[in-house]
């Protein structure tokens, strides 16, 4: 069976275009016109490998592919018209393996579609559940939602990547230098305060008892966990 591409496009001349010629060497392909959309397609239909344009409507392409990024590494190759430097260096940084300027041709399309794809055969194990469950907590990578008991907790983006970093490090405990490194930057890496208040507000919307917590555990003198299930 062939391999299926999503290919992630607001315009409707470009999803035609790149279609027709996916659809020429033998692939299957599925379609999105908003980065949403495209967000709920990896997730529920685990296509092989997207084909990402950015400039797009209810989430650009950037935010698209850091939601992907938070439950799978499928092959992503960013297609856009904005050509300039700063852009291909943070779609690079958020997770795309490749980076294409429209115009492009058919042909310089394929082969970074095979190259791709061949990078990609080797690494295995590309999604992660879409759906993290901890206890009575439930975050929805693909749309970037958090319940605690089946009701929505309203986080800032902060106090979600901070979830995050607990979530995908189940079990292992994250030293105050790290959390700060990795969700505010290295110029906080001494910040300790706003991480204290962080974990603080955090344990205040997620914890049935946040001075008995349960998902993001201190542990005295090295840091914080979130302990498995």
């Amino acid at each position: 069976m062939g391999k299926t591409i999503l290919v992630v496009d607001d315009e409707p001349r470009y999803l035609r275009l790149i279609e027709a010629n996916l659809v020429t060497e033998g692939y299957m392909v599925l379609k999105a016109t908003n980065g949403q959309e495209a967000v709920d397609i990896v997730a529920e239909k685990h296509p092989d490998l997207v084909l990402l344009d950015l400039m797009m409507p209810i989430l650009d392409g950037f935010e698209a592919c850091e939601r992907i990024r938070e439950f799978s590494n499928i092959p992503i190759i960013v297609v856009t018209a904005r050509g300039n430097e700063n852009d291909r260096v943070r779609g690079l940084d958020l997770g795309a393996d490749d980076y294409i300027v429209k115009p492009f041709s058919a042909t310089e399309l394929l082969a970074r579609v095979r190259a791709v794809l061949r990078r990609a055969q080797t690494s295995g194990g590309a999604y992660q559940q879409a759906i993290f469950s901890h206890g009575n907590l439930r975050i929805d990578f693909a749309r970037a939602e958090v319940f605690r008991e089946d009701r929505i907790v309203y986080l800032s983006a902060t106090e979600y990547r901070l979830l995050l970093q607990f979530a995908h490090n189940i079990g292992s405990v994250l030293t105050s230098e790290q959390l700060l490194i990795d969700v505010w930057g290295p110029e906080y890496r001494d910040d300790k305060e706003i991480l204290w208040v962080s974990i603080s507000r955090l344990r205040q919307k997620l914890e049935t008892d946040p001075k008995n917590p349960q998902h993001i555990v201190t542990r005295s003198g090295l840091g914080y966990t979130m302990p498995p299930a």
